[in-house]
């Protein structure tokens, strides 16, 4: 029976280093924060406006270090609320994702991508992979106990990397939907 932690991966923004300069002037380079479950993932101070047709979601995190492609995480719930499309995607795979606008201090983006609610999915190196007899892109589902919440994740997305932690990551509707924790444990079932 192979357990792994449960995260909650709240509402965030990667950005481009084009569209970071755009927000925040030429050259800008994030402050680190406090770094992240993820080796070399860090939560920056510099936040940014997700705007919507219906609604704006203000002082949204920014994760760093900066990527290829400007992507925005939010839950189902959120993406609602401002009236975007986010299909349920894993990160990185924007094409043809919901959009939006971002606006920073010294400036605005609109994006025409990049708006996803992220597949649920557990971060593993080689050796976790092996010894739970996975690879990477393999399906499972995590069960979660608990008195009043438990429930099971089906359609978790493996994904295989030696620069992973171990950990599952999951959006805000997900963790509050199974009344998640912090240090809570799911079970993975192939």
């Amino acid at each position: 029976m192979a357990k792994v932690l449960v995260e909650t991966s709240a509402r965030h923004v990667h950005l481009s280093q084009q569209d970071l300069d755009t927000l925040f002037g030429a050259g800008y380079q994030l402050t680190k924060k406090k770094d992240l479950s993820q080796p070399g993932q860090y939560a920056c101070a510099e936040r940014v406006d997700v705007v919507g047709p219906k609604k704006v979601l203000s002082g949204v995190s920014i994760l760093g270090p900066t990527r290829s492609a400007t992507q925005v995480e939010i839950s189902l719930t959120d993406a609602r609320s401002i009236g975007v499309a986010a299909p349920i995607r894993e990160s990185g795979d924007i094409a043809g994702t919901g959009a939006c606008k971002l606006v920073g201090p010294a400036g605005e983006v609109e994006l025409t991508e990049g708006v996803i609610a992220a597949k649920r999915h557990i971060h593993m190196t080689t050796a976790d992979a092996a010894e739970m007899g996975l690879k990477d892109k393999d399906v499972v589902s995590v069960k979660i106990d608990g008195e009043e919440r438990g429930l099971v994740f089906d359609q978790v997305v493996v994904r295989v990397n030696d620069a992973f932690a171990l950990a599952m990551h999951i959006d805000t509707d997900e963790s509050n939907a199974a009344g998640v924790a912090p240090g809570t444990m799911g079970e993975v079932i192939k």
